[in-house]
């Protein structure tokens, strides 16, 4: 009774796992299109380049120009993420004990660049995992089609288990490489936002406070 039942659940299951593992193909390969656009943007980005435009927003912000100094750091601006962390961190400078509050703009955006590499590292995991489901819920009725002779149904139900588990295999190739490319591509960003932080929040070389921004920040 029990064997049946897990036997019939493991059959209802092959269809969407079937569905499942076409989605997360081509989610990956829409995964992996995101990834060259997000290299291709970066492929200006040089550290002194960022040296110069955090120069030039301080002597903005020193001069009283607030937005002026945002436009010159969102030029190594990758993503909305990005720009909403510089955003907060212009904001901040100057106000007195705003080091908690840059503390907390530097953990949101590095929470937000966590959370975008989820969905690949969830790929990463999923691709082997229904490779395999797809692998072995076949087996049963193609073992059963040997057993009574039938060899079309042995050959259908093979084909059906090694194509899902080169798919899957595909999947989680595909998605630890993403997973990897982009993991150094955030932490090199949360670098640049970091060094942002701390040279805008050091006092200035003529000794007078930046005066606050007044800019608005998306939540």
């Amino acid at each position: 009774m029990i064997e049946q039942l897990l036997f019939d659940i493991s059959e209802a299951l092959l269809v969407p796992v079937l569905v499942l593992t076409v989605a997360a193909l081509a989610l990956v390969i829409v995964e992996a299109g995101a990834l060259l656009v997000e290299v291709r943007r970066r492929r200006h980005r040089n550290l002194w380049g960022l040296e110069r435009a955090v120069e030039e927003c301080r002597g903005r912000l020193a001069a009283g120009m607030p937005d002026q100094a945002l436009a010159a750091l969102l030029t190594f601006a990758w993503n909305r993420q990005m720009e909403d962390a510089l955003a907060g961190i212009v904001e901040q400078c100057g106000q007195p004990n705003s080091e908690a509050r840059l503390a907390k703009r530097l953990a949101e955006y590095d929470y937000l660049s966590l959370r975008r590499l989820e969905r690949t590292r969830i790929l990463v995991r999923m691709g082997p995992a229904l490779g395999l489901m797809g692998t072995l819920i076949p087996l049963s009725p193609a073992l059963a089609g040997l057993a009574d002779g039938d060899v079309a149904t042995l050959t259908e139900n093979l084909r059906v288990a090694f194509s899902v588990t080169v798919a899957g295999l595909l999947i989680g190739a595909f998605a630890f490489s993403i997973a990897l490319v982009r993991d150094r591509l955030y932490a090199q960003d949360y670098s640049d936002v970091e060094y942002v932080a701390a040279c805008l929040s050091a006092p200035a070389s003529n000794g007078h406070p930046i005066p606050h921004s007044h800019l608005a920040v998306a939540p």
